[in-house]
């Protein structure tokens, strides 16, 4: 509706691949070949990411691998990809809640997966391929909280700032630890911390190595709240009733409104603005939009 009565052009072919759902940051002609990395990734096993979608719009995304502390296997991280997928075509979902098994978040990389691409060329695969499926995750129309219950280390720090709010439970710790292991960042972690906490805070984070309890990790802006429970299922109880306040609503609305977040943090100032003004037209005059008018002339009356 908005689009076509101020008859403005529409958003450019770039703009609109840029914040596209399901959409991945590499292809072939970046030199990177999926079916390729798969087949590598496949051969190491152990572990599974294991997703329930609830009635309430709420989904729960486990990292379950708990005899590694839910260090991610070439496998996990295929399946990772599998459920990235099916929440894209999830239309009811509203919010997601990400969690480890056994009341720990994750380790990050399986080493055995690790040790075995070795090269900088497997490296810099498996970065595009964890990089592509966090891209994905992150697009998702769900609001996402990352629930970090023990520990959060290495890649499983990164997967935390792929989600929309962080949450941490007593005693947990977030900790960058990729430069005692030699390396950086590989699945957008550094681009988003700094996004999250600032380029100082980000600096002294990674260079630091620097174990972020609870408080350290609210003072510095990485969580929302730190929870009043350590039990895993208490924990998990409260992460939900938190994010009901941000998805009380029908779930077009809900959704829309993440996607036109988002966008905004891909795009510049004018094909961010064109991008909502294209969003709006998808609700504006819409069941929920005429619902609440109705409403509202009632109460008035």
């Amino acid at each position: 509706m908005a689009a076509s009565v101020l008859k403005t052009p529409s958003l450019s072919a770039r703009t609109k691949l840029l914040c596209q759902t399901g959409l991945s940051l590499y292809n072939t002609s970046h030199g990177f070949h999926e079916e390729e990395v798969k087949k590598k990734l496949v051969q190491f096993t152990g572990g599974s990411v294991d997703l329930q979608k609830n009635d309430n719009g709420i989904g729960i995304l486990t990292l379950n691998n708990p005899s590694k502390m839910n260090a991610f296997s070439g496998v996990m991280m295929l399946q990772l990809l599998e459920k990235v997928i099916e929440l894209e075509q999830w239309t009811e979902g509203k919010g997601l809640i990400v969690h480890g098994a056994n009341n720990t978040f994750s380790s990050g990389s399986d080493l055995n997966a690790v040790k075995s691409l070795g090269t900088p060329e497997d490296g810099v695969a498996l970065c595009m391929f964890m990089q592509n499926t966090l891209t994905r995750f992150m697009r998702l129309p769900l609001i996402s909280v990352a629930l970090v219950q023990g520990r959060a280390m290495g890649g499983g720090a990164e997967f935390t700032t792929a989600c929309d709010f962080r949450l941490m439970t007593p005693e947990s710790e977030i900790r960058f630890v990729h430069k005692e292991m030699g390396i950086i960042p590989s699945w957008g972690g550094t681009t988003r911390l700094v996004e999250i906490i600032g380029s100082r805070q980000a600096l002294k984070v990674l260079t630091g190595a620097l174990k972020l309890d609870p408080e350290k990790a609210l003072t510095i802006g990485m969580v929302e709240e730190i929870l009043q429970s350590k039990d895993a299922t208490q924990s998990l109880e409260e992460a939900q009733a938190w994010l009901q306040q941000f998805i009380r609503g029908p779930p077009e609305v809900i959704r829309t409104l993440k996607s036109s977040v988002s966008s905004v943090k891909e795009l510049c100032l004018e094909e961010a603005l064109e991008k909502e003004r294209d969003l709006l037209e998808t609700v504006w005059g819409g069941p929920a939009n005429l619902a609440a008018i109705a409403k509202r002339e009632k109460f008035n009356k």
